[in-house]
């Protein structure tokens, strides 16, 4: 009771009337009554009345307080997920010191299987960034620490929640106002009752106020002013544990409304990394034989198309072999001796080094390109044995999502700077409505606002900085990789998973009941 007295005049004391001051009213108003009545002979009371009043407020309040522990929980277990401590190379000697005292510009020195304390560059690749709470698979790595403290990804993220917690959706501005007038209401309707009773009738100061009480306390509609706020924290809370994190309430309530989902294309609805696609190979050249030759010299090189390559061979899998003389061709590919044949991997100007002719696989390298593929040329003893195509290939999931979207009445278009014949290839696969390719960064809020422009609710979803301008013009920026500017000061909503396409469907499904990993640099 005394909680509900403090907030009705903490609102007074700001100069405007809530829910809070038209229980206290009937509250208070309703057990005074009910005191005097007992005091001087009896008659009707409110006790059981304004006990009841009170308690549904308090109830309202509780499981107000339950969501908001829902979400604090979702906090510590983002909290918990930063290795209390952290190596720190001092001197050239490893130095076991609490995260806390990370300061940036220091070298951490990361073991296999251990967390990333904080946000730095790997040193031993330049310019590959790493998130701090993330786990380091295999190798040992040099990190020097970028971001510390509430710097972090992991920090911006709890912030995005905390924020998401206080913020007000457009509704619960409305409750507000509306919450505003009807207590305005309420009261003078309490004083008129008052007024009319002693002046029109010849009923008694008790009696009156009777009447004026009764019409206090049944136009007290608390539930109006609890249940916006508890639907919010439980929305955001369900959301953080579902790795889905509003950055505002206004998201919240705008995912319901959603039309048209434009989704970038590279880390989005594709892996974001490179895949095997085609493998053609010359008359009389076996696949498995020319697998196991070219996965040979890739397993030497360390470029991203050598790793796409071998990955394809092992899950054949493919009979291990050894490399001798390797040799890397910076710009064309890379060379090897293989069983005693001269084997090279790479682009046209590296076959045409070797003295090989392309014949009948020059038309079929055309075709592959020509449909958004990069094509690698493998030669073995100066003849061309065969083409391999490498693509970014759609998630999983991705077609999956698409359907489910269209089953909402969800509209999906893809915008990306990537050339028609690629984004053709990706968008069919999928079944995506529309094609939005070639397009520079700058341009993209411009296509989006000319979808919004047929009166759509448009969603946009990226995982870049260039896709900042369109996740800004957007009336709901969903951003993937967490802990990137553009997802702390563009995005509305943060996807704590990679798998966007998937995890946008789970909120047009669920609406508030929403479900990134942070996404590294290859």
């Amino acid at each position: 009771m005394l909680d509900l007295l403090r907030r009705a005049v903490r609102a007074l004391r700001a100069r405007t009337l809530d829910m809070m001051v038209l229980v206290a009213v009937a509250v208070g108003s309703g057990w005074l009554y009910s005191l005097i009545i007992t005091l001087t002979g009896g008659g009707d009371v409110f006790y059981e009345a304004a006990t009841v009043l009170a308690t549904f407020v308090l109830l309202g309040h509780w499981f107000e307080m339950r969501a908001r522990g829902g979400a604090n929980d979702a906090i510590r277990t983002l909290l918990d997920l930063a290795p209390p401590k952290a190596l720190v190379m001092r001197d050239g000697t490893p130095v076991e010191i609490p995260t806390a005292e990370v300061v940036a510009g220091d070298l951490l020195l990361v073991r296999p299987g251990a967390e990333i304390a904080v946000d730095g560059i790997v040193e031993e690749a330049p310019g590959s960034p790493v998130v701090g709470a993330t786990v380091n698979v295999n190798g040992t790595l040099r990190v020097r620490a970028t971001k510390v403290g509430a710097d972090t990804a992991l920090a911006q993220i709890v912030k995005l929640v905390q924020e998401a917690q206080n913020s007000k959706a457009p509704g619960q501005r409305l409750a507000d106002r509306a919450a505003f007038w009807l207590v305005f209401v309420a009261l003078i309707g309490g004083a008129a009752t008052l007024a009319v009773w002693l002046l029109a009738t010849d009923r008694t100061f008790g009696a009156a106020m009777l009447f004026a009480i009764t019409v206090v306390v049944i136009t007290c509609p608390d539930a109006l002013g609890l249940a916006t706020p508890t639907a919010i924290m439980v929305g955001t809370s369900l959301g953080a544990r579902r790795g889905v994190l509003f950055k505002n309430a206004i998201a919240l309530e705008t995912s319901a409304r959603v039309q048209t989902v434009v989704m970038d294309k590279t880390g989005t609805l594709t892996k974001g990394e490179p895949e095997v696609t085609d493998v053609v190979t010359a008359p009389g050249t076996d696949e498995d034989g020319l697998l196991r030759l070219v996965a040979t010299v890739e397993r030497e090189s360390e470029h991203p198309l050598a790793g796409a390559v071998v990955r394809y061979a092992e899950a054949r899998p493919v009979d291990a072999a050894s490399a001798r003389h390797f040799e890397n061709v910076p710009g064309h590919g890379a060379t090897a001796v293989v069983d005693g044949h001269r084997v090279a991997v790479g682009n046209r100007r590296l076959a045409e080094r070797e003295g090989a002719d392309l014949g009948d696989l020059a038309a079929r390298r055309e075709e592959l390109a020509a449909t958004g593929r990069t094509v690698v040329i493998a030669t073995v003893d100066g003849r061309a044995a065969g083409l391999i195509g490498i693509a970014d290939a759609p998630r999983e999931t991705s077609a999956a999502a698409v359907a489910e979207l269209h089953a909402l009445g969800v509209e999906v278009v893809m915008l990306t700077g990537d050339n028609q014949a690629t984004a053709e290839r990706i968008a069919s696969r999928l079944g995506i409505d529309t094609v939005i390719a070639e397009v520079l960064p700058g341009d993209k809020a411009a296509k989006v606002a000319d979808l919004q422009q047929g009166g759509r609710t448009v969603a946009m979803v990226g995982d870049g900085v260039n896709d900042a301008p369109a996740l800004a013009q957007a009336d709901l920026g969903i951003a993937i990789g967490a802990g990137t500017d553009v997802a702390i000061e563009t995005a509305d909503l943060v996807l704590m998973r990679s798998d966007s396409a998937s995890r946008v469907v789970d909120r047009q499904r669920r609406r508030t009941e929403w479900g990134a990993q942070a996404r590294g640099a290859r």
